[in-house]
C-alpha cells in the first residue's frame, strides 16, 4: 500500500471513530499507534468516560473480531484463556477457547481482579498464545488487548503487577470531554428519537496486517536510535526512580516511534516522533522510590524532565522530506 496511502487510510479510521467517540484526537492517535506497532493499550479513567465504547469502536472500524472480558474479584484464569471440557459422546476432553481468542480484546476494569487472574493475560500479550494444561494455542492475528482500569484510589481495585504494566505498549487516558464535547453528550441524550452515532467498518483484518507491516519498513537512523537509548537510560539515573525503563520498554519506544512516523506519512523517524510518543510509552514502566511516591511525584513529569535533559539530534542528520 505504501506509507502515504497507509497514513491516509488510518486517518480515515480515526475520523470514523471520532464520529461516535467524544475524545481528544491525540488519545485516539496514541491508541492507533499501539495497534500499528502490534502493542497493547492501558486506559486509566474514572467510570463513564467512554473507555468501552472506544475499544469497541476501534474493533468495528478496523473490521476486527471483538471480545469483552469483565474483570471481577471472582474471575478465574480459565475464564479468560478457556479450558478443556469433557465430551461424553466422544469420551475425550475438548478445548473450549476463552474470550481472549479475538482480534481486539477489551479487558474491562482489569484492576478489579486479583493479580493471579491479571497474570493470565501475560503469555497472551507477550507471545500471542496461551498454554492450557500443557497445550499451547495460538491466538488470532492481529491481537490487541485494550485494558481499562479505574484509578487505584477507588475501592475494590488492585495495583497491576510491574510485569503486567510493562506488557502494555501505551498507557493513556481519555479524560473528561471539553466544553463542546460535554454539550454534545447532553444533546445526544436529549434527543431520544435520534440514535447515537455509530461506527462503520472502514478496513478489514488483512488491511490492518498490512498497516502493521508498513510500520516495520520505517527507517530509523543511528542518531535517533541513540536518542531512544539515551532517553531510556536517563530514566534509570533519575534519583526519584527506583526501577527505570526496562529493555522491553526500549524496544517498545522504538516500535511506537516507527508507527508514529506512519501516522504522519513519513518513511523515516524524526526526533519529534520519539518525544511525542515517549510519555505514554515510558511513564507507566517507572517504579518510583518510596519518597517520590509519598510526595505524589508524577511519572509523566519525570519523563518530561528526561526529555528536557537529553540532547536532541540535529535535524540535518536526517533525510530531507520528499
Amino acid at each position: 500500500m505504501g506509507v502515504p496511502d497507509t497514513a491516509e487510510t488510518v486517518q480515515t479510521v480515526i475520523d470514523e471513530i471520532r464520529s461516535a467517540v467524544i475524545a481528544d484526537p491525540t488519545v485516539l492517535e496514541e491508541i492507533t499507534t499501539a495497534i500499528l506497532a502490534r502493542g497493547h493499550v492501558l486506559l486509566e479513567d474514572v467510570p463513564g468516560t467512554g473507555k468501552t465504547l472506544t475499544a469497541r469502536s476501534f474493533a468495528t472500524a478496523l473490521g476486527l473480531e471483538f471480545s469483552r472480558i469483565q474483570f471481577t474479584p471472582d474471575l478465574m484464569p480459565a475464564d479468560i484463556t478457556g479450558s478443556y471440557i469433557f465430551e461424553e459422546g466422544a469420551e475425550e476432553f475438548h478445548f473450549t477457547p476463552g474470550p481472549v481468542f479475538a482480534n481486539v480484546v477489551l479487558a474491562d476494569e482489569i484492576n478489579r481482579a486479583p493479580p493471579k487472574t491479571q497474570s493470565a493475560l501475560l503469555e497472551a500479550m507477550a507471545e500471542g498464545q496461551v498454554t492450557v494444561d500443557g497445550e499451547t494455542h495460538v491466538l488470532p492475528e492481529p491481537f490487541v488487548v485494550i485494558a481499562t482500569q479505574n484509578p487505584v484510589e477507588q475501592e475494590g481495585t488492585f495495583e497491576l503487577p510491574e510485569a503486567q504494566r510493562d506488557r502494555f505498549m501505551i498507557k493513556t487516558s481519555l479524560g473528561y470531554p471539553d466544553a463542546d464535547g460535554t454539550r454534545e453528550l447532553i444533546d445526544r441524550r436529549a434527543d431520544r428519537d435520534h440514535p447515537d452515532p455509530t461506527v462503520d467498518r472502514v478496513v478489514d483484518r488483512t488491511a490492518v496486517l498490512d498497516f502493521q507491516g508498513e510500520a516495520e519498513t520505517i527507517t530509523v537512523e543511528d542518531p535517533v536510535r541513540d536518542y531512544i537509548a539515551d532517553l531510556c537510560r536517563a530514566t534509570r539515573e533519575d534519583g526519584r526512580v527506583e526501577v527505570g525503563v526496562s529493555p522491553r520498554g526500549v524496544q517498545r519506544l522504538f516500535e511506537a516511534a516507527r508507527a508514529r512516523a506512519v501516522l504522519d506519512g513519513r518513511e523515516f523517524v524524526v526526533p519529534d516522533d520519539v518525544s511525542r510518543i515517549a510519555p505514554p510509552v515510558l511513564a507507566h514502566r517507572l517504579v518510583l522510590t518510596p519518597e517520590a511516591s509519598v510526595e505524589g511525584v508524577s511519572r509523566r513529569a519525570i519523563i518530561e524532565s528526561v526529555l528536557d535533559r537529553v540532547s536532541v539530534p540535529a535535524m540535518e542528520e536526517f533525510p530531507a522530506e520528499q
